[in-house]
């Protein structure tokens, strides 16, 4: 745009430049530099903007140039015109002195090695397998696979882990038992609220226990009765003292404390399901992952009229998947429905590749692989422990991805978890998961994502940590 050499001011104030080729056109040009003149206060509110005519004989250009710009920014509302008045500013940006900002927190050291609890081992994600899965999926999808999903899962993948859960986890379940959701927790908020629709208000949860499961409860508006666990499990016996009609548990292996609910007390929570006329809600997050001895069948078998199971792959293959499933008793499948109406299954195709995962014997070789390689990081963690940090105690069960580490009386746990963050290490306090602090000294550690080569330094460094301070 040329720009006459007699008057420069508004061709200087608005910095109008030249059409460069493939550029805007002149008009949204024009509107650009106004906009921007009124944003940065260079054009304050109440002043006038010179007449069309005017201003396009300044610029060099049409009239119809400026009169398009001053039309786009009216409609916008920066400016705004009167009949027989000046067209003028009609917006200014905010001068107040902004909010003052927080002192910025010290930098933390990155952290080099992960002993907490919580994820798999991400090195050994199958990509290769699950990409192929995918593009098969994909590519061979019907065209309604790709309309709006059923919220309670697509059939193939409910089909799929239905006939999964009956081979690997000995669970009485079918298809139309079958929900897909986005994991453990998506699945305890889906009952919480389907529990509190039919008029149960109070569940017990293990104590200590994993936080977001008694945060998906209080979620769902149910009140939540801590439950001591000891080592053979759910205490059964102070279900008494609590007005609960529902209890989450997990059976096969409980976190953090790695024990294993007693057969014993298996057949008692059952009884008191039906004496109370309520359920249980079997957690099975890592069961697939026994090393002693083969995975320990789910309770949901015993009376699959009084349990729900849940599970994911969370443990298995990834958090980031977001797959999980509960399977529900005959009877609360359409309370489940109508509790949930805006429920949403995951992606459809993501489910369809977990079925093809599943149904290739992917999933099962997977589970073997990695059953191998954790049974063999856990010996060697629990080697360089003993070896390093000879005062602590390993306590859980030869299952899952974590351990409990005893410390001596008057070790403060709590420094250590500090004192490792600031040298790379990451720890958890096995108070961090109890509804009240208690006396206890222990650490969760977890091995699933850390190699085996990390081991001996991560040791080393959790080793410094629990010296005390001089």
């Amino acid at each position: 745009m040329s720009v006459p050499q007699t008057n420069l001011a508004w061709a200087t104030l608005l910095d109008v430049h030249p059409p460069e080729r493939g550029r805007r056109r002149l008009h949204d040009r024009l509107a650009h530099a106004l906009r921007a003149a009124i944003r940065e206060g260079r054009l304050v509110e109440g002043a006038a903007v010179p007449p069309s005519r005017t201003l396009a004989e300044e610029l060099g250009c049409s009239r119809w140039v400026v009169t398009e710009a001053y039309a786009q920014l009216k409609a916008e509302g920066y400016l705004s015109a009167r009949t027989g008045s000046a067209t003028r500013v009609s917006w200014t940006p905010d001068t107040a002195p902004p909010l003052p900002r927080a002192r910025p927190a010290p930098p933390r050291p990155p952290i080099r090695y992960d002993l907490a609890p919580g994820l798999p081992d991400l090195r050994a994600f199958p990509r290769r397998r699950w990409a192929e899965a995918v593009r098969t999926v994909t590519g061979s999808a019907v065209h309604y696979d790709l309309g709006l999903p059923d919220p309670s899962g697509h059939a193939v993948l409910r089909t799929t882990l239905a006939q999964y859960l009956r081979r690997s986890r000995s669970a009485d379940a079918a298809a139309a038992s079958v929900a897909v959701c986005a994991g453990i927790t998506d699945g305890l908020a889906r009952l919480c609220r389907t529990l509190r629709a039919e008029g149960i208000a109070d569940v017990a949860v293990e104590d200590p226990g994993w936080p977001r499961l008694r945060d998906a409860a209080r979620s769902a508006g149910l009140r939540v009765h801590p439950v001591p666990v000891d080592h053979d499990g759910l205490r059964v016996d102070d279900l008494a003292q609590i007005p609960a009609r529902a209890v989450v548990v997990g059976a096969a292996h409980q976190f953090p404390t790695g024990t294993v609910l007693s057969p014993a007390r298996r057949a008692r929570l059952v009884r008191w399901a039906r004496d109370v006329d309520g359920f249980l809600i079997e957690d099975d997050y890592d069961a697939e992952f026994r090393y002693d001895r083969p995975p320990i069948a789910v309770m949901q078998g015993m009376d699959p009229s009084r349990v729900f199971l849940l599970g994911s792959v969370s443990k298995t293959l990834s958090p980031a998947l977001g797959l999980g499933w509960l399977v529900a008793p005959a009877a609360m499948s359409s309370a489940l429905r109508a509790a949930n109406p805006v429920a949403a299954a995951p992606p459809v195709l993501d489910q369809l590749a977990l079925a093809a995962f599943i149904d290739r014997g992917w999933y099962d070789a997977h589970l073997r692989a990695a059953r191998r390689r954790f049974r063999a990081r856990r010996d060697l963690l629990v080697r360089t422990l003993g070896a390093q940090v000879p005062e602590g105690r390993v306590a859980g069960t030869a299952a899952g991805l974590h351990i409990l580490l005893h410390l001596p009386d008057g070790t403060d746990t709590r420094a250590a978890v500090r004192a490792g963050a600031a040298s790379g290490l990451r720890l958890a306090d096995l108070d961090d998961y109890r509804v009240k602090r208690s006396a206890g000294n222990a650490l969760v550690l977890g091995y699933g994502n850390i190699s085996d080569t990390e081991i001996s330094a991560a040791v080393t460094l959790l080793r410094e940590a629990l010296r005390p301070p001089r």
